[in-house]
């Protein structure tokens, strides 16, 4: 399988999501239907998808 780097829009929103989720897990920012783990989660496929997929 060959790996390419995302697109940098697709970075940052995984870096964005990221601190989100570390805001949640530290009781700073509270989103109540959701868990940090989850956001977390979400930014990790994110940016897993911008590396195995060509241009995403």
């Amino acid at each position: 399988m060959k790996l390419s780097a995302p697109k940098a829009i697709v970075f940052w929103i995984a870096v964005a999501l990221a601190v989100v989720a570390l805001l949640m897990e530290l009781g700073v920012l509270n989103i109540g239907f959701i868990s940090a783990v989850w956001v977390a989660l979400v930014a990790f496929v994110l940016l897993g998808l911008g590396n195995i997929l060509k241009g995403f």
